[in-house]
């Protein structure tokens, strides 16, 4: 794999783009590229295969929209982009109509959720773009409703979060529907071994751009850590949200979690909404694009939804809970700072978590500061309800073994090497 520099310009002219979309660009009031579309076009409208790292909310979806766009009226086929979530495949979906909107493109949106009826009509219109999700697109290949073989350009964005999601099997079977001569780019936040495979299976002779190392957090997201009990989560959440009054995203490791958090926030007063795999995509909209508007001023989410969240001025995103694997701090915290904006990270941690952290800090190269508990208020009691929710394990009667393989600890792998020590940060004084 080549490894690809370009000096910065910091224009859009000079990179290939053709006139018709510098115009368009000028009149979306696109001034200047940011490094990994500087770096990316130029490459992609020659038509060679890309791998593109870097940090999330750095405009990657411009750096193949474009050459997409132009490349399509010489190529005379189809372009294909798979994502891994249904909030990015509609926030891609609405960002290359803009860029196409004065040249007739069309677009099919293949996405789970929604009735396959209007897909299909869409489908028959002979899109240009396809963008789909790896489930709905496999139905769509099963039912015959869809042939890859006219797909000239393929995108596989935010590709190492589908192999978290565990899309590997259906990313495979669509390679093997797509015809051999085709342009391939791949784009992610991080650079697991696993993309690698991918890369070299799948590619010929991609260039590699990196433009931040894997793990690298947004420059201008300030970040901070809370020891905290877990039955004071919700008063330290009430406190921040008390001091500081900017759009606030509230991450949840669990639906369960999401959906109780958003209604106790309603309960004190304050306007939440929830996205999660449970809610239904209007539901989900109606939540992202309340948010967007402020009629909610909190937004709780699961990690599902933690690339699918592209909004200006996010001010605050809290880890009510840690992630279950330290790539998704990376994303969860991008969700703020975005397109070189400032912004804010708290994480809220429990005393027996310093593996996690430790893995977390490993990954992206700093140590999280720690900062001391402030007053909180007294404990609410809120009313119980009933979920029933896949995620939330089933109670087991005390002393049933439970037959099964023990879960991993949240923080993913465990950091190699590091002591187990630690307790200058996270016991005594320090919390």
């Amino acid at each position: 794999m080549q490894q690809h520099t370009k000096e910065k310009s910091g224009s859009f002219h000079g990179l290939g783009i053709a006139p018709t979309l510098l115009e368009l660009l000028a009149k979306l009031n696109f001034k200047a590229p940011t490094p990994i579309q500087e770096q990316a076009i130029p490459i992609a409208i020659e038509g060679k295969d890309v791998v593109g790292i870097a940090q999330t909310g750095t405009g990657k979806t411009l750096a193949f929209g474009i050459p997409m766009i132009q490349r399509l009226s010489q190529v005379k086929g189809q372009g294909l982009v798979v994502l891994p979530t249904r909030e990015l495949a509609l926030q891609v979906d609405e960002a290359v109509r803009k860029i196409g909107q004065g040249l007739g493109l069309r677009t099919a949106v293949l996405i789970g959720g929604t009735s396959l009826w209007p897909q299909k009509q869409a489908l028959g219109r002979n899109p240009h773009i396809i963008i789909a999700t790896p489930g709905r697109l496999i139905d769509h290949l099963e039912q015959r409703t869809l042939r890859l073989d006219g797909v000239r350009i393929v995108v596989l964005d935010e590709a190492d979060r589908m192999l978290d999601m565990g899309f590997l099997p259906q990313i495979s079977r669509i390679f093997k529907e797509l015809p051999k001569e085709r342009q391939t780019m791949l784009f992610s936040a991080t650079m697991p071994p696993e993309i690698m495979k991918m890369a070299a299976a799948h590619m010929k002779l991609p260039m590699r751009i990196e433009i931040a190392p894997a793990g690298t957090t947004a420059e201008r997201v300030t970040q901070e850590l809370f020891i905290v009990s877990r039955d004071q989560k919700f008063g330290l959440l009430e406190k921040t949200l008390e001091t500081r009054r900017g759009s606030t995203l509230v991450f949840s490791k669990t639906k369960h979690g999401a959906r109780r958090i958003a209604q106790q926030l309603r309960s004190i007063g304050v306007s939440a909404a929830e996205i999660h795999s449970n809610r239904t995509l209007g539901q989900r909209r109606e939540a992202l694009d309340g948010f967007k508007s402020g009629k909610y001023r909190v937004l709780v989410a699961t990690d599902i939804a933690s690339r699918g969240i592209d909004v200006k001025g996010i001010e605050l995103v809290v880890n009510y809970d840690l992630p279950s694997n330290s790539d998704d701090y990376v994303h969860r915290i991008g969700r703020t700072a975005r397109a070189g904006a400032g912004g804010h990270a708290i994480t809220f941690a429990a005393p027996d978590q310093r593996r996690e952290i430790y893995s977390i800090e490993r990954l992206i190269r700093k140590t999280l500061p720690i900062s001391k508990l402030p007053a909180l208020p007294p404990a609410r009691s809120f009313p119980r309800e009933q979920y029933t929710y896949d995620d939330e394990p089933r109670r087991r009667p005390q002393g049933r073994p439970s037959g099964g393989v023990s879960r991993p600890s949240s923080g993913g792998a465990r950091p190699h090497g590091r002591p187990h020590g630690g307790r200058s940060r996270f016991g005594g004084s320090r919390y």
